[in-house]
């Protein structure tokens, strides 16, 4: 081609498939929102996921110092094996072994996040035209990854009236021969569910029925409320292939330090072959994670103490009984009271408020009037409901809640006849 038919053609670059594919739904529904807060009253947001936005979670000392010495030390500034030092992943083993399951350091994978790690583990299990399938009422960020490689995304149903149980049925009627993993979260991102004993052993009997392999979202390990115990999927099976996905992020309140990690749970070899060297491969497109972190590592792990554990989970089990006796007071509003992670779904009786035609234009009116924003559930595929994030101060919660109630009985129908009414009667002239 001449130099002339290349001046003709002009400029013309393309986004790929995968860029045009890529979209996020919780910032799709967000950036749309186009209504301001009340400037009359103080911004509340119940809607960011991050446990350090409002300052009062923050993490040990111990787990600064560990950082401060890895930087002190000057051994870290350079690059890393791309699935991590040895020495790290030989924390991550330790920290993740129990009585029921034994880490080998050769099976962890370090991340640069959670969020990493299931894009790693995504993209190593399906290929474009392959489906996964992923919960409803569930975090976004899955379908962003899959549907951005050409994969397809199928849901399968949580029950709310079962304190958001996977519906067993939905789950195995969504599986077929296309169907290249299950992803569970436990504890989950939205609805705050631990899953007992008992259904985890009914999830991995349906994977291993139908031969499917688990991308196990732990990213809220050990975060569970009194009464409650997290399981492991993994710790419960012996036959079902697992890639479980955690981090330091939401334990250990760092999210911004991006260290994530897979361990590969494979006691039949069934990944051996291709697929954990495939997961080895894709580590080398980011080069390794975050290396100054890695050094801290074996210190934040083996060093934090129990009690800052047991502190955070106090105060997110707090705020949590906190917003439930509020809001269950609520008409038109239910809460479903959370066993672990950091948030609570609340329903949204909608023909109880006739204003409203969804629960986006629930949470908008909301902000509008009372500066409290929480996600509605659209963010989560999951309608009529909204997520409140359990993290922020409890006398910002408690302030949100009261808002709330006032929103409610402002809009609900039967509060609002008997205001109208009350207007009706003090307009008549005696």
């Amino acid at each position: 081609m001449s130099v002339s038919s290349f001046r003709e053609q002009r400029w013309n670059v393309c986004a790929s498939d995968i860029a045009r594919r890529t979209h996020n739904p919780i910032r799709s529904i967000v950036e749309n929102i186009v209504v301001e807060p009340n400037p009359s009253k103080p911004m509340i947001a119940l809607s960011i996921g991050d446990p350090t936005t409002f300052g009062n979670l923050k993490p040990p000392k111990e787990v600064i110092e560990a950082v401060q010495e890895s930087v002190a030390s000057q051994l870290y500034n350079g690059y890393a094996p791309s699935t991590g030092y040895l020495k790290a992943r030989e924390a991550v083993a330790e920290y993740s072994s129990n009585e029921f399951v034994k880490v080998d350091p050769k099976d962890v994978i370090l991340c640069s996040g959670c969020s990493c790690a299931l894009d790693l583990c995504i993209t190593a299990l399906a290929r474009e035209g392959q489906n996964i399938l992923i919960p409803r009422p569930g975090f976004s960020i899955y379908r962003t990854l899959a549907e951005g490689l050409g994969i397809t995304v199928k849901t399968y149903n949580l029950r709310p009236e079962l304190g958001w149980e996977i519906d067993l049925n939905d789950l195995e009627a969504q599986i077929d021969e296309s169907t290249a993993a299950i992803v569970i979260n436990n504890p989950s991102n939205p609805c705050g569910s631990v899953f007992s004993r008992d259904h985890i052993l009914d999830i991995l009997d349906i994977a291993a029925r139908y031969y499917v392999p688990i991308i196990a979202d732990e990213i809220y390990e050990h975060m569970v409320f009194p009464e409650r115990t997290f399981h492991s999927l993994a710790s419960l099976s012996t036959e079902v292939p697992i890639l479980s996905c955690s981090g330091l992020t939401k334990r250990f309140l760092v999210p911004g330090w991006r260290m994530g990690w897979i361990i590969i749970h494979d006691r039949q070899n069934v990944l051996e072959a291709e697929i954990r060297k495939g997961l080895h491969c894709l580590s080398q497109r980011i080069i390794g994670s975050n290396t100054i972190i890695q050094g801290a590592l074996p210190a934040i792990l083996r060093k934090t103490p129990q009690r800052f554990f047991d502190d955070v989970i106090r105060t997110l089990y707090s705020h949590s009984k906190l917003a439930y006796d509020c809001i269950i007071k609520i008409s038109g509003l239910k809460p479903i009271m959370p066993d672990g992670a950091m948030y609570m779904m609340v329903y949204i009786d909608l023909p109880c408020f006739p204003e409203f035609n969804s629960d986006l234009e629930f949470v908008q009116r909301l902000l509008m009037e009372e500066s409290v924003f929480c996600l509605p559930g659209q963010c989560f595929d999951y309608h009529s409901y909204m997520r409140l994030v359990i993290t922020v101060p409890s006398n910002m919660l408690e302030e949100a809640c009261q808002r709330i109630q006032e929103f409610c009985e402002r809009h609900h129908y039967k509060t609002a006849e008997i205001s109208r009414r009350n207007s009706f009667v003090n307009e008549i002239p005696y």
